[in-house]
């Protein structure tokens, strides 16, 4: 006999035992309409190729060169006959029900065995398909970058599923787009109009678009005659009809699934029908690629956080460069100045600059923003502040000067600034100054401690163009306090919603104004810290003193 793989072994096996049981000798026999071939049992004595004469309308006895033998057809098994040679006796009702029970343990076995095959294939068909998913398990564990695993992902499905085209789309939901990461089959130069790197989600002859909007598999089978392509066929140049196009989902959790891609695969290898398997094991890998484009979002999103934290913090650094040291001044007044930004970079500025005569240059200025809109004003400010500052005759006309060098920033970025700038001239014991707005500037007079509000000579700037004036007042050597701050300090609320307010300042710069203008700002940014709960601002607060 022949090896014979699985249930036959087994058969070959089974029959001395069977042969002992019921005292005859046993053979099994399989005609498949043209030949009969053995297939478990001895060959017989006198003639090893000899094959009985199968009868195809029931069993019976046949003569054999080792005796007279009877045929009984196998049941459940089509072509297959038990051959039984037991001297004689296998005839009469005894040997019919004798050969009948033989030949349904031989079917059992033989249904066994086929049964166990069919198994063997399905697994075998289905292998390639199991090692696709623990292949991409993979690839998308050791990456979390889309675009290093999208082409290899796209190549191993569609050599599974024996597609020669294939193109994975991710959503841009910003632009409303399908984006094309990544293709295999498809020349760039020929992309169909339909498989064009953005296609908009709302186009209604683009089947990906229509997958995406739908969320569920659209497949076509030219081979179904009641198939109708759901498609615009009209400008397709695909090489086959059918295509299978599977939604890319993802779930948060706690959350429905949805779309965020498009796996699209026609021009399939063979038969041009995609099967039930197919999208079952496409939808399946969909899956596992829907995480790992939300993952790969994630990953992306944050290393672009990272990138923007690190491109603030120099942005910031860079911007408090630009502000100037007290110690510019420092050999000729008493001055202290710090600047706390809401973001990483704000709209507070201030200069100290000094001018010719003995005279001294104070400005501030706050840019109705913050963030990097108001950034880029305060850094064009204060480039030109000085500039501007040194240059021209009287406050006022520094204003002017440096507005028309802001206008155009001012006018695209729809900002204004609101600024004060003073001239102090101790010699002849003057403060001259011009005021855009700004409504934090006192004088804390030395002697009694009362405090004046140097008021607004003109708009801010960017808001309507005008000369404007200057104001003068007396200055009291050594004795009166120059007083600047923004609004972020005077808007500062307490835990309980309270303003810090100008008072609560200026009762610090009154009490103290004996004291050196460092010791002044540290008690008033203490006390802000403490009044806050330390909560981080919510606006740029920026604070100047200064004694000549």
């Amino acid at each position: 006999m022949p090896d014979a793989p699985g249930g036959l072994s087994r058969l070959d096996r089974l029959l001395p035992a069977l042969e002992l049981v019921c005292g005859a000798t046993l053979r099994v026999w399989r005609h498949d309409g043209r030949k009969v071939q053995a297939l478990a049992g001895p060959a017989p004595a006198g003639t090893p190729a000899w094959t009985p004469p199968i009868p195809l309308n029931g069993g019976g006895p046949v003569a054999t060169p080792d005796g007279p033998a009877w045929l009984e057809r196998v049941p459940d098994a089509d072509g297959v006959w038990l051959e039984v040679r037991d001297r004689g006796k296998a005839t009469g009702d005894e040997g019919g029900a004798m050969r009948r029970a033989v030949a349904l343990v031989v079917g059992s076995v033989l249904a066994t065995e086929r049964e166990a095959t069919q198994v063997a294939a399905e697994l075998s068909e289905r292998y390639e398909e199991i090692d696709l998913i623990y292949t991409i398990s993979e690839i998308l564990g050791h990456t979390i970058r889309l675009d290093e695993a999208a082409q290899r992902i796209i190549t191993e499905v569609s050599t599974v599923v024996r597609a020669q085209r294939a193109t994975l789309l991710v959503a841009d939901e910003e632009r409303r787009v399908l984006r094309l990461v990544a293709a295999r089959g498809i020349d760039p130069g020929e992309l169909d109009p339909r498989d064009a790197e953005a296609i908009e989600l709302d186009d209604a002859c683009s089947v990906a678009a229509r997958v995406f909007r739908e969320g569920r598999i659209i497949a076509y089978d030219p081979t179904d005659p009641a198939a109708e392509n759901p498609g615009c066929a009209e400008g397709r140049r695909y090489k086959g009809k059918a295509f299978l196009s599977v939604p890319v989902l993802y779930a948060a959790p706690g959350q429905p699934s949805r779309p965020i891609g498009v796996i699209n695969l026609t021009d399939r290898l063979g038969e041009d029908a995609f099967t039930a398997g197919d999208r079952k094991l496409v939808a399946a890998i969909a899956n596992q690629i829907g995480a790992a484009i939300e993952n790969a979002r994630l990953a992306a999103r944050d290393l672009s956080q990272q990138q923007m934290r690190r491109e603030l913090e120099l942005a910031r650094d860079l911007q408090l460069k630009l502000l100037p040291s007290p110690l510019v001044i420092a050999a000729r007044a008493d001055v202290a100045a710090r600047c706390r930004q809401a973001e990483s970079v704000g709209g507070d500025f201030y200069n100290l600059l000094s001018l010719s005569g003995d005279r001294l240059g104070v400005m501030i200025g706050d840019v109705t923003s913050h963030g990097f809109g108001a950034a880029l004003i305060m850094a064009l400010a204060m480039a030109a502040s000085g500039i501007h500052g040194e240059a021209a005759d009287s406050p006022s006309e520094a204003m002017e000067r440096l507005e028309e060098s802001l206008k155009d920033e001012l006018a695209r970025t729809e900002m204004f600034l609101t600024l004060f700038y003073g001239v102090l001239d101790p010699s002849v014991g003057r403060l001259t100054y011009a005021n855009a707005g700004h409504a934090h500037a006192f004088v804390v007079e030395g002697t009694t401690g009362e405090s004046t509000r140097l008021a607004a000579t003109r708009p801010p700037l960017g808001l309507a163009a005008t000369h404007g004036r200057d104001e003068m007042r007396p200055w009291r050597r050594k004795r009166d306090l120059l007083c600047l701050f923004t609004d972020g300090i005077a808007d500062a609320l307490s835990e309980r919603g309270e303003r810090f307010g100008e008072e609560r300042l200026l009762g610090h710069a009154r009490s103290l104004r004996e004291r050196p203008t460092r010791e002044i700002l540290e008690a008033i940014y203490a006390d802000l810290a403490a009044f806050t709960g330390g909560a981080p601002p919510s606006d740029d607060r920026t604070l100047v003193l200064l004694k000549v």
